[in-house]
C-alpha cells in the first residue's frame, strides 16, 4: 500500500538493509502516517509517480548519497530536506536561542570523485535503526526551525537542500566540453605536447633562457629553496617566488621566468592529464561541494570546477543543436551589503550594470579604479594602501553600509559571532586564539604576544566583516540557481537529444555554477526562453531576500556556441 501525499507533504527516504529503501510519510505533526518498503527498481517508478502527481518534500539524508542513483534511473527530485547540508547550518546558527546539537553521526564528510557505489549507500551498523535516525534528526531540526518567527533559516534549508539536488545534476549532466579545442589551446599556449612526462616545448624553451640568465644548466625551477638560491646569487633579493613580488624586480630573469611559471600552472591545474582525466564523452563532471565553505560558497572536491581559466572557455561548447546561456553578476557582494544595511545612498550607486561608476558619481571618490579599491577595502577590512586611504570617504557617504560591516569586524575582534542575512553563522575563533587573547589582557602581559593578539583579533574581525557579505551572496547565489531549476523543469523536452547528457538529454538544464555566475545548456529553440528564466529567477531571488527594498542585481547574459568571454 502506497503512502499517502499531497503537495507540501514530508516524505522521508531512507536506505535500509537488504538492498531495500524505506518510505516514511509523515503527517503535519512529523509523526509517522504510513510507511512503505521498497526494492530499488520499486523505488524509481514510485518515486517518479509520485514527482508527476503531488510533488512531495522528500527527507533524505543526503544528496550526495541518494540522489545519483535516481539520475542514472532518470528519475530527478523536485524538492527535499537535506539533513546532512541543513544539520550544518542549524548546529552553527546563532539566529535561534536553541540551536542544534551537534552529532557526529550528521557531520558531512567530504566527497572523493566518485559517485557512492549502491551498497555503500544501503549499507548500516546492525545496531542502528536508520529510519529512526532520519526521523528524529528530522523532528530536531524542525524544532530548531520553529523558533524563528521570519522564516530566514526555512528559506535557507530549503535553498540549501535544492542546491544538493543541483549539484548532482549539474555533475551527471555534465559541463559540454570540446576535447579538440582545449588541445588546441594547450598546444597553441604550451607548444607542442611533452612525451612521456616531459614539458611541452615553449616551456623548455622558457626554462633554458631562466637557466642562462642564471647561470645554472641544471636548476630544477618547479623547486622553490633552489629557484630562490639561484635568484639571489644573481642579485634578485626576493623571499618568495610569488607572481607579485617577481613583479616588483627589474632583472633579465623576471620576464621568462614569469612565463615559465605562468605556462607550469595551466599545464599541471588543466593540461593534458587533466583533460584525460576529468573530460569524458565531450563533458566535463567535477565534484561540488554545497556550502563546502563556510560562508557557505560552494567549493569542489576534484577537476578544479571553482577555477576555470579564462583562457580555456572556448572549450566549453555546446552540442550540435543545442547552445549555452551564460550569465553573471556584476559586483553582487557590495549590491548585498547595500541591501543588507537598507542604505539607500549605496543603492542608488548599484543602480544600473556598474556599482563603481555608481560611487564615482556619488562624489565618494574620483574615478572607478579608486572606487573599486575603497568598496573591496570595505568589504575586506583594508587598512593600508589606496583601500585603506579610501574607505574613510565612504563612511561619510555610505554610513549604514559601513556601520554594518564595522559591526561585524568589531563583534569577530572580540570573539563574537555574526551572521548571513538568512541565519547563517560564523564560527568561533579557536580556543588557540581566545588564549592568546586572554594572556594578552593581563598586566604582566609580554608586549610582544599583545601585539601579536592585537594583529590576531583585526584579522578575525576581517574574516567577520566579509563573512556576512560573502554569505549572504552566497544565499543570494543559491535561490537564483534553485528559482532557474524550477522555471527549466517546467520547459518542453527537446526533438535533438544530447545522450551525453543522462537524464537530461532532452531538457534545458543547469550545467555549470561559480559563485555568481550560471552556464545552461540548453536546445537552440529555447534559447531564449532560458534567458528569460535566468532573469526572472535573479528577480525573484533579490525579491525573496530584501522584499522591496530598491537594489539593483542586474546580469551580463549572453546566448553563445561557446563560453568564451
Amino acid at each position: 500500500m502506497s503512502p499517502r501525499t499531497s503537495p507540501g507533504r514530508r516524505i522521508a527516504l531512507v536506505a535500509v538493509d537488504g538492498g531495500r529503501f524505506t518510505a516514511v510519510e509523515l503527517d503535519e505533526a512529523d509523526e509517522e502516517r504510513s510507511r512503505l518498503t521498497l526494492t530499488p527498481a520499486e523505488l524509481l517508478t514510485w518515486v517518479a509517480d509520485l514527482e508527476k502527481t503531488d510533488s512531495p518534500r522528500w527527507v533524505i539524508r543526503s544528496a550526495r548519497d541518494l540522489y545519483p542513483l535516481l539520475l542514472d534511473g532518470g528519475v530527478r527530485l523536485g524538492r527535499t530536506h537535506d539533513l546532512l547540508l541543513c544539520h550544518a547550518i542549524l548546529r552553527d546558527t546563532d539566529a535561534v536561542a536553541r540551536p542544534l546539537p551537534p552529532s557526529a553521526t550528521w557531520i558531512r564528510q567530504d566527497p572523493t570523485d566518485a559517485a557512492p557505489a549502491l551498497f555503500d549507500v544501503l549499507g548500516h551498523d546492525d545496531e542502528h535503526d536508520p529510519v529512526a535516525e532520519v526521523l528524529e534528526q528530522f523532528r530536531a531540526q524542525r524544532r530548531v526551525i520553529a523558533q524563528e518567527r521570519d522564516g530566514r533559516l526555512s528559506l535557507l534549508c530549503a535553498a540549501e537542500s535544492a542546491g544538493g539536488l543541483i549539484a548532482e545534476e549539474m555533475r551527471a549532466a555534465g559541463l559540454p566540453w570540446d576535447e579538440g579545442v582545449h588541445d588546441a589551446i594547450l598546444t597553441e599556449t604550451l607548444g607542442t605536447r611533452p612525451v612521456a612526462g616531459g614539458l611541452p616545448s615553449r616551456m623548455v624553451e622558457l626554462g633554458d633562457r631562466v637557466r642562462a640568465i642564471l647561470s645554472d644548466s641544471t636548476l630544477h625551477l618547479d623547486s622553490q629553496p633552489k629557484l630562490l638560491r639561484a635568484l639571489h646569487r644573481v642579485g634578485v633579493q626576493v623571499e618568495s617566488t610569488s607572481r607579485w613580488e617577481l613583479a616588483s624586480q627589474s632583472h633579465a630573469v623576471v620576464e621568462p621566468l614569469l612565463a615559465y611559471k605562468k605556462l607550469s600552472r595551466l599545464l599541471s591545474a588543466n593540461g593534458w592529464a587533466w583533460l584525460a582525466e576529468w573530460v569524458h564523452d565531450r563533458r566535463f563532471r567535477p565534484v561540488y561541494i554545497p556550502g563546502g565553505v563556510v560562508t557557505g560558497r560552494w567549493a569542489s572536491a576534484g577537476g578544479g570546477a571553482l577555477q576555470l581559466p579564462r583562457s580555456l572557455r572556448p572549450a566549453v561548447r555546446a552540442d550540435p543543436g543545442w547552445t549555452l546561456v551564460v550569465a553573471d553578476v556584476a559586483q553582487l557582494e557590495p549590491r548585498m551589503l547595500a541591501a543588507m544595511a537598507g542604505d539607500k545612498a549605496m543603492a542608488r550607486a548599484a543602480q544600473g550594470s556598474d556599482l563603481y561608476e555608481g560611487v564615482v558619481a556619488s562624489g565618494a571618490v574620483g574615478t572607478r579604479e579608486e572606487a573599486k579599491y575603497a568598496v573591496l577595502g570595505a568589504m575586506y577590512g583594508a587598512t593600508t594602501g589606496d583601500s585603506g586611504r579610501l574607505v574613510p570617504r565612504l563612511r561619510k557617504v555610505y554610513p549604514r553600509a559601513m556601520a554594518l560591516v564595522d559591526k561585524a569586524a568589531r563583534t569577530g575582534e572580540d570573539g563574537g559571532v555574526v551572521s548571513t542575512w538568512l541565519g547563517r553563522s560564523s564560527p568561533r575563533p579557536s580556543a588557540e586564539w581566545a588564549d592568546l587573547q586572554s594572556r594578552a589582557t593581563g598586566a604582566d602581559a609580554d608586549p610582544a604576544e599583545v601585539a601579536l593578539a592585537r594583529r590576531r583579533a583585526r584579522d578575525w574581525g576581517r574574516f567577520t566583516r566579509n563573512f556576512i557579505v560573502q554569505g549572504t551572496a552566497a544565499e543570494w547565489s543559491l535561490i537564483w540557481l534553485a528559482e532557474i531549476r524550477h522555471r527549466l523543469q517546467r520547459a518542453p523536452e527537446s526533438e535533438v537529444p544530447v545522450a551525453a547528457s543522462g537524464p537530461f538529454a532532452r531538457q534545458p538544464h543547469l550545467a555549470f555554477f561559480l559563485h555568481d555566475e550560471v552556464i545552461l545548456h540548453v536546445p537552440e529553440e529555447q534559447a531564449e526562453a532560458a534567458a528569460d528564466a535566468v532573469r526572472v529567477a535573479a528577480a525573484v531571488a533579490t525579491r525573496r531576500l530584501f522584499g522591496d527594498f530598491p537594489i539593483d542585481v542586474p546580469l551580463d547574459l549572453r546566448i553563445a556556441e561557446s563560453a568564451e568571454k
